[in-house]
């Protein structure tokens, strides 16, 4: 009970509960051990030798810490962390037992005084760096961003502990017995690493391990300048630690000024380090999570150097001791609870092997470093221009400025930091594919080399590519190829002459007509209409009547096609008269009949837009030839009549006639647009085809089909609406001047999220009871119900697959579309760490409304994938399962869910059933009748 209850408060899941109480141990007892180690040497310090001595020591403190900083590099390099944390904990202790002789023995020289200053702040640093480390290695940033705060609330609650020991156990058994405590527990910090490296870290693989190797050889210096993220890290750290010594600074010294007894100075010091952990631990439990989840990671840091601004400004005004008190307990409460949370969330983007050589480099030589900068600062303001402690302010808030310069920079590099990120898990291949521009078509030199020599392929390929011929020479050479002896390639290359000045190849081209080729033919009559200075009515003169059945049947679609828009050719060579008669000729059977001229007469009447003649070409769907019905299809759409329209949209059903059917289709223009909608919307259009209607009605461009395409986004059928949304995508892309209501996408994006969220529920439901099933399976009528559970649930896990897809598609109409395309890719990983860092991406990206939605989404189904007995999340129950897919506008899954209801035999199931009786929808109707007589067998 107390587990779940843990688990529930704190959003921690199933399999993390043990690991995060060790971690949380493991800081708890390096705090704890701080906090009683800290108050004794610093009353020790400041009574010895005053506060005028501090900025010294922080000045000695950056200089050591940079010096061992090399040593602590090298280190990395050689040994793991494992063993380099064990190292550390050791020496602490031995350091904290020299401590306590020297106690004993009453012996205080100047230098060991700083000794052991100089220590307790390196130890403070170093000791929480590598925790921190080590708690990043073993949390993804999704786990980190739930946990840190649970994590974070064992260092506040060792900082209670520790002050309120030292203060209630120092006058008892003595400061140095204290240290033989501080030993003893961070001796104990050991095995808790152990554990905790082999349950999570060594586990993680072969691959994890080496990143926690260095194989870089470049200094930790070089990798932050190198990195704007780390560079801006730095600069909040380091800021930060230096306005926490310049507030150190005038709590100590109006501390030390107003107690000059050791004791009460050590006791005073525990006290308010305990409550300024207290308060800093009610934060941390039940603030940090929220304001971190609802503010987003670099937002929540502003509220630290807001806090010591305002308490700054206080203390001018009213420069006493209990002012600089709140002052300190600002930086104090705050900074370990929602800023240490925060600052732990920035370098988890950093990839691991960088992230492990350069976060100790930040927390300890940048922490010393902005350490000795305050030192020296005090040295100067203090000595030099003798301001008081309550002066100190106008520095803080003077850097309190830098500060906010820093996070502002930071929010930026923190996003781009997951974005990179993600764009190097994913295949460069995939991410960098760009349809390019085959490179035999990128220069007129390639150009010329395969015209004069290349293949028949080749040619044929680049005169299909080269549509404009002005430069002289390729002039030239498409002229040769007209002596080529590939009828396609003299085919291609008259079209190719279109755009030459009238008469340049008449000639070549006029002699061209009588091949014996219809593709030549055409072509070459074609452009003796079209572009030499011959009449047209001596070219009809000549070629309508004539014997040659090639030419006759070519003059007779050039006719049809010269006079759509010249309606006084067609009465003047009687086009409807010569078509009739063709029509009857070609009727007529006879072996010498070809089907080219079956063709060319079928695309005549689809350009002579006559009525009378449609019922050919509908005769000539069925033909047995597949050119003859492509040719058909053409016409269809050649003459854009509403005949037509069904049949063009039955064969988008059929792969060998789709593609001609959709430039068919596209012929029709924007008219046809509402027609198309109308037809989905009242399930005029067979399942098949639906799917090809929005990227027709995106060919046709233009605000009115991205209106249209906007409308079918609320279409019934979830692949209609996934097909809209790509072809959306790809007008937004393509068209920057279209435009995309930005409301109506979120409302979209919502409502996918909904129904998304009802169709996982109903998967997870199934899913429980499936399991249950396998193992008592006893006759046929239990394989029967099995049977068709499993059916439910493969439709329903293609809908979610589909439906993620569609949210994300709709993104990409909101947002950027690569950025989108980078986080589904990463959500859609097999790997963990990479799915987490995309819901970091997106919780950054977001709107929080949005955010809201669709996070929680995609982590539930994660874990699902996973974990099939969670019982955090609310799954309902079959019955209102079954009544809310019924009440879905999903036809397989209704259909899917009727057949399983009619296999259960639950009379009780009856009246989902009986409505849907009289559905307008055959398939359902006739589902549900059939559900319904085994319901009222029972």
């Amino acid at each position: 009970m107390l587990r779940k209850l843990v688990q529930r408060t704190f959003d921690i899941r199933s399999g993390e509960l043990g690991v995060s109480l060790l971690m949380q141990l493991y800081i708890f007892l390096i705090i704890t051990t701080l906090l009683i180690v800290k108050p004794t040497v610093n009353a020790l310090f400041l009574s010895e030798l005053t506060s005028q001595s501090l900025p010294y020591a922080f000045l000695l403190v950056a200089l050591v810490a940079m010096g061992s900083s090399y040593f602590y590099n090298k280190a990395l390099k050689r040994f793991s962390l494992l063993r380099i944390i064990t190292f550390t904990l050791i020496i602490s202790a031995l350091v904290f037992i020299s401590l306590k002789v020297l106690l004993s023995l009453h012996y205080f020289s100047t230098w060991l005084l700083y000794f052991y200053y100089v220590w307790v702040a390196i130890y403070a640093v170093l000791a929480t760096s590598q925790f921190w480390i080590l708690a990043n290695l073993v949390y993804n940033i999704r786990e980190a961003k739930r946990l840190f705060g649970f994590i974070g609330a064992g260092a506040i609650s060792g900082g209670i502990l520790g002050g309120y020991l030292t203060n209630l156990l120092a006058p008892i058994i003595g400061n140095d017995d204290l240290m033989i405590i501080g030993a003893i527990l961070v001796i104990g910090c050991i095995p808790l690493l152990h554990i905790i490296w082999r349950k999570r870290v060594k586990s993680l693989g072969v691959f994890r391990q080496q990143q926690r190797t260095y194989a870089s050889n470049e200094s930790s210096f070089k990798l932050i300048l190198e990195s704007k993220h780390l560079t801006y890290i730095a600069g909040i750290i380091g800021v930060g630690v230096l306005v926490a010594k310049l507030v150190d600074y005038q709590y100590s010294d109006m501390a030390s000024k107003a107690i000059p007894d050791s004791d009460e100075l050590a006791s005073f010091f525990g006290f308010w380090f305990s409550t300024f952990n207290a308060s800093s631990l009610v934060i941390q439990l039940f603030l940090t999570r929220k304001i971190v989840g609802v503010w987003g990671t670099a937002s929540t840091l502003l509220v630290l150097p807001l806090g010591i601004g305002l308490a700054a400004i206080l203390f001018i005004v009213f420069p006493e001791l209990w002012v600089v008190v709140l002052l300190k307990a600002v930086d104090g409460s705050l900074k370990q609870s929602i800023n240490k949370a925060a600052q732990e969330l920035l370098v988890l983007p950093v990839p691991t092997e960088i992230k492990n050589k350069t976060k100790s480099f930040i927390d300890v030589v940048v922490d010393s470093v902005a350490t000795g900068i305050a030192g020296c600062l005090l040295i100067f303001v203090v000595r030099g221009l003798d301001f008081e402690a309550y002066q100190v302010s106008i520095l803080i808030l003077v850097f309190i400025s830098i500060w906010f310069f820093f996070i502002y920079k930071v929010r930026k590099t923190y996003f781009h930091s997951f974005r990179d990120n993600l764009v190097s898990f994913r295949n460069k291949s995939q991410l960098d594919k760009k349809k390019q521009k085959s490179k035999s078509v990128s220069t007129k030199a390639t150009i010329i080399k395969v015209l004069e020599t290349g293949e028949d392929s080749e040619i044929l390929f680049m005169l299909n590519k080269v549509n404009d011929v002005s430069d002289k020479r390729l002039r030239s050479l498409i002229i040769k190829l007209l002596d080529h002896p590939s009828s396609e390639i003299k085919a291609a290359a008259i079209s190719n002459l279109y755009l030459l000045d009238k008469g340049t190849a008449a000639e070549k081209v006029e002699k061209l007509i009588h091949t014996k080729d219809d593709e030549v033919v055409l072509a070459a009559m074609r452009y003796l209409l079209t572009h030499t200075d011959i009449n047209d009515l001596q070219v009809f003169d000549s070629y309508l009547n004539h014997e040659n059945p090639y030419i006759s049947s070519a003059a007779l679609l050039c006719l049809a096609i010269e006079s759509r828009d010249n309606k006084k050719l067609a009465l003047r060579y009687n086009l409807e008269l010569r078509l009739e008669k063709k029509i009857e000729d070609v009727n007529l059977p006879s072996e010498d009949h070809r089907i080219e001229e079956t063709i060319e007469l079928i695309q005549a009447i689809g350009y002579a837009e006559n009525p009378k003649f449609y019922s050919f070409i509908t005769a000539h769907f069925n033909n047995k030839n597949e050119e003859v019905i492509s040719a058909a299809i053409k016409a269809a759409g050649i003459s854009s009549s509403a005949i037509f329209l069904n049949d063009l949209l039955d064969f988008l059903q059929k792969k060998n006639f789709r593609e001609e059917s959709i430039k068919a289709l596209k012929n029709y223009g924007h008219a046809i647009i509402k027609e198309l909608i109308f037809k989905l919307n009242f399930d005029h259009i067979s399942s098949n085809s639906k799917q090809f209607i929005p990227e027709i009605i995106g060919g046709f461009g233009g605000q009115q089909a991205v209106d249209g395409l906007f409308k079918l986004l609320r279409n019934k059928d979830l692949v209609v609406r996934l097909e809209a949304a790509r072809v959306l995508n790809k007008l937004k892309t393509s068209n920057t001047t279209l435009k995309f209501s930005k409301k109506s996408v979120v409302r979209l994006i919502l409502q996918e999220c909904k129904l998304y969220h009802k169709t996982l529920s109903a998967m997870q439901i199934q899913k429980q009871i499936f399991i249950r099933y396998e193992d008592t399976l006893t006759n046929d009528k239990d394989l029967e119900e099995y049977s068709a559970r499993n059916s439910l649930i493969e439709i329903l896990e293609k809908r979610l697959d589909h439906g993620l897809e569609q949210i994300f598609t709709l993104l990409g109409l909101r947002y950027q579309q690569k950025d989108i395309e980078i986080a589904y890719h990463g959500i859609l990983s097999d790997k963990q760490d990479i799915r987490a860092n995309a819901i970091e991406f997106l919780d950054n990206l977001l709107h929080p409304n949005l955010k809201e939605a669709l996070l929680p989404l995609v982590e539930n189904t994660m874990v699902m994938s996973h974990e099939t007995d969670r019982d955090d999340l609310v799954i309902p129950t079959e019955k209102h399962c079954f009544e809310m897919l019924l009440k879905g506008k999903d036809l397989k899954i209704k259909l899917a869910v009727l057949y399983l209801i009619a296999q259960l035999e639950d009379k009780s199931y009856i009246s989902l059933v009986k409505p849907l009786i009289i559905h307008r929808n055959k398939k359902i109707s006739t589902f549900a009748q059939d559900a319904l007589n085994q319901l009222e067998k029972v």
